[in-house]
């Protein structure tokens, strides 16, 4: 026996079927989506440091001391 389905059911079936793996491993997206966030910051954070002037240790230090 076959079975044919078209695009759109395909790709209702592939929406359904992600929704209820988000639904059911909710804690293990929201890590995963909380890494890709810090991989963004960091890689952004590493582009930009990039291109300004270097600074001192003593510099660096200064301002990480002074973070609460």
């Amino acid at each position: 026996m076959t079975t044919t389905i078209n695009e759109l059911q395909l790709k209702a079936l592939v929406k359904e079927a992600m929704w209820e793996l988000v639904q059911e491993k909710r804690e293990e997206f929201s890590d995963l989506f909380g890494e890709i966030i810090e991989d963004i910051a960091l890689a952004r954070a590493i582009r930009e440091g990039e291109s300004s002037e270097p600074v001192g240790r003593d510099e660096v230090m200064a301002v990480l001391d002074a973070t609460p």
